[in-house]
This record gives structure tokens, C-alpha cells and sequence, in this order.
């Protein structure tokens, strides 16, 4: 049911569930800032932990690897719409498309000339790497509940039982909280959101506006911290490559076929997050107007070369 290179996995979400329950049950034993801080890290290993699952592991059985993550710790996104639209935004031919991508942070020049001035202002910011990670998982949370609710007021079905199961993951997790921790909610809260904002370290810069599919992805050479928290999705262009091999491997990848890989991206990547920090914590590395797309090849969308 499980093949032995699967062994890393699973003994992380091991590792992941046991710390998320010793930290919250001790939490009056720590500092509030220990608490959040620590939590806000055990809950974004855990999406990507989420993000692994949904691309076929650890086990063969899909309702089984389902499972391991279905304790909604991150709170906020739904596990099975998060599946649905990452395995959407996979079509590598729509990556980075305003309409078409659910993933971009791009947006029509259409669209954007008709939002108010303060907005505007907002989206800039946004694309900045503070930005991005101090308002950009408010942004992406109503832009995501906003689409969702479109679907779920067309009573799609698979969307209301995504959301019917996530809502039993939340009671869990707050049930634990709660009830059995005895912890205030708002500790909880707050370390959900660091998460997400930790998360967009990762998803800052990952894909870029370019005419061949195969070179909209990044390859971020680092081996240290952020790369274990986000799994080894820093070699992006490998992971779109080759969504299916597991985490641990794709270093190696890289390795074994690293002129391969760098000329299929046309040389996008970086020789670590350190660098990227430096280079746009405070500074936009795109516009958020798509440079390339317009309404006028809407019908047909970018091909790769």
C-alpha cells in the first residue's frame, strides 16, 4: 500500500501532528510568541504536507492519503478545493493566465484599469514580498471565498461537500483547541494566518509571465530551512515537470539533469530565498498587469514553444 521512499512523508506528518499536540496542550507553559510562532510554522509544514498528498502520496489508496491531512489545521482553505484548483493550475499551458490559472497573481489589464486608486495601491504593494506576505493571505482568501461562493450559490456539489468536510475539520481542530486545551482561540488565529503568510515566501515568485509554458517556472537552488518547510517546491520547474515524484527526490532531479532542466526553464532561478528577500522584500519583481496577456488571445491562450 506504501512504497518505502514514502517513509519520509509519513513520518513527517507524524512529526507534524505530535508537535502541533504537544505545543497546543503545554502552550500555558510557553510564551504567546512561542506559541504563535511555532504553531504558524507546524501549519505551514502541514499545507505543504497537504500539497504532497493531493499529488498522490504517501499511499496508492487517494482516500487514505486524503486522511492523513484531512485535521484542518490551517483553518482557512478548504483541503479538497485547495486539491481541485492546484490540480487545475497544473495545465501548464494556463499558467500565470488572470482568468484561467487559479493561482495567479496577475491580473487583465482590463480588470485593472477599472478598480478605485486604494486598490491599486494594494496591488502593488502586494507584489512586493512584504507585501505579499502581510496582506497577501487576506487578499487571497476573499478572492478565493468570493469565486467559491459563486459555485456554491450555483449549488455545485462538489464544492458544498468539500466545504462540508472542511467543516468538520475545523470543529476538530477546535475541539482540540478549545476544549480539550482549554487555549484561547485567538493565539490560533493569528499563528493560521502566519502560516499562510510563510507559505508566500514560497509562492512569491514561482511562476513568471513568459511565451512557453515551460518557462514560467522557477528553480530556487536553496537547501536550507524554508526548503524542508516547503518541501523541496522550491525546484518548481522539476515539481511541474514531474508532479509525481516525491519531495525528497527532487533535489537529486535537478542534479541528475540540471542543463536539462535549466534549458527547458530558459535559466529562471535563484541561488536561494536569502537572495530573493534581499532583492524584493521592498521591491516588485513583477508588474501585476500581465505583460503578455490581453483580451485579444483570451480564446487562445499561450502555448509552449
Amino acid at each position: 500500500m506504501m512504497s518505502r521512499e514514502e517513509a519520509p512523508t509519513l513520518g513527517l506528518l507524524i512529526l507534524v501532528y505530535a508537535s502541533f499536540s504537544g505545543l497546543t496542550y503545554f502552550w500555558d507553559h510557553l510564551p504567546v510568541a512561542v506559541v504563535v510562532i511555532g504553531l504558524a510554522v507546524i501549519i505551514a509544514q502541514h499545507s505543504s504536507l497537504q500539497h504532497e498528498v493531493l499529488h498522490g502520496h504517501p499511499f496508492k489508496a487517494t482516500w487514505l492519503s486524503d486522511l492523513t491531512v484531512f485535521p484542518a489545521l490551517g483553518l482557512f482553505v478548504p483541503y479538497l478545493r485547495f486539491k481541485d484548483t492546484h490540480l487545475a493550475h497544473h495545465y501548464d499551458p494556463n499558467l500565470t493566465d488572470p482568468y484561467d490559472d487559479p493561482e495567479t497573481n496577475f491580473l487583465d489589464r482590463v480588470i485593472w484599469d477599472k478598480l478605485p486608486a486604494p486598490l491599486q495601491t494594494l496591488a502593488r504593494f502586494n507584489n512586493t514580498l512584504l507585501g505579499r506576505m502581510a496582506i497577501g493571505p487576506a487578499i487571497s482568501l476573499a478572492l478565493f471565498f468570493w469565486s467559491d461562493c459563486g459555485k456554491l450559490a450555483k449549488r455545485d456539489g462538489r464544492v458544498w461537500r468539500s466545504y462540508l468536510a472542511h467543516a468538520l475539520g475545523v470543529a476538530l481542530v477546535l475541539w482540540w483547541i478549545v476544549a480539550i486545551c482549554q487555549m484561547p482561540v485567538w493565539p490560533y488565529l493569528l499563528a493560521a494566518y502566519l502560516g499562510m503568510s510563510l507559505l508566500k515566501i514560497r509562492t512569491f515568485l514561482e511562476h513568471q509571465a513568459h511565451d512557453r509554458a515551460a518557462s514560467r517556472s522557477v528553480i530556487i537552488e536553496d537547501r536550507g530551512p524554508l526548503a524542508l518547510l516547503f518541501l523541496n517546491n522550491n525546484y518548481h520547474a522539476v515539481h511541474h515537470a514531474h508532479p509525481q515524484v516525491v519531495w525528497h527526490r527532487l533535489p537529486s532531479f535537478l542534479e541528475h539533469r540540471r542543463d536539462h532542466f535549466m534549458a527547458r526553464n530558459g535559466g529562471y532561478s535563484y541561488r536561494s530565498y536569502g537572495d530573493i528577500l534581499k532583492r524584493f522584500f521592498l521591491r516588485a519583481k513583477d508588474p501585476v498587469v500581465h505583460p503578455l496577456w490581453t483580451r485579444s488571445n483570451r480564446s487562445t491562450p499561450l502555448e509552449e514553444k
